[in-house]
C-alpha cells in the first residue's frame, strides 16, 4: 500500500506560522487528533468572506449555515444552493464537492442505502470526545 503524505500548514491570530506534516498510515481518529490541537491551540479557519465567490464556497456556505450539527445528504445540499442561490447546478457538482470536503477533513461521511450520509466533522469529533 502507498505511504500517505498529508501536509498541513497553518497561522494563528497572531501571525504565527504552523507546519504539520503526516506520513505513513493516516487515520481518521490521527487527523481527529490534530483538529484537537488546533483547537487547544485557538487556531481556526479564516473567515469566508460575506458573499461567496465559487462554487465550493457557496456549497461549504450552505453546509455550515444549515447543517452544523445534522446529517445530509447531497440530494438536500442540491435543493437548498437551488433556492438560495437561484442558479441551477447538478447533483454531480454537490457531489464531488462533498467528496472533497470528506478528504480535506471537513465532513465525516457514511454510506446509507444508495446514498452518502455526511456530518460536518467538528461536531462529530466533539459527540466522539464526549462519549
Amino acid at each position: 500500500m502507498a505511504r500517505k503524505r498529508i501536509r498541513i500548514d497553518l497561522e494563528d491570530a497572531d501571525g504565527a506560522k504552523y507546519n504539520l506534516s503526516l506520513e505513513g498510515n493516516v487515520t481518521r481518529e490521527k487527523m481527529l487528533k490534530i483538529f484537537e490541537l488546533m483547537d487547544l491551540m485557538n487556531i481556526e479557519e479564516p473567515e469566508e468572506s460575506a458573499q461567496p465567490d465559487s462554487v465550493g464556497a457557496k456549497i461549504w456556505n450552505i453546509v455550515d449555515k444549515h447543517y452544523p450539527m445534522g446529517k445530509f445528504t447531497s440530494s438536500i445540499i442540491l435543493e437548498k444552493y437551488e433556492d438560495e442561490y437561484e442558479e441551477p447546478i447538478k447533483l454531480s457538482v454537490i457531489s464531488t464537492y462533498l467528496s472533497r470536503f470528506t478528504l480535506k477533513g471537513r465532513v465525516a461521511r457514511e454510506r446509507k442505502g444508495k446514498e452518502w450520509n455526511y456530518q460536518v466533522l467538528k461536531l462529530a469529533q466533539r459527540e466522539r470526545s464526549t462519549t
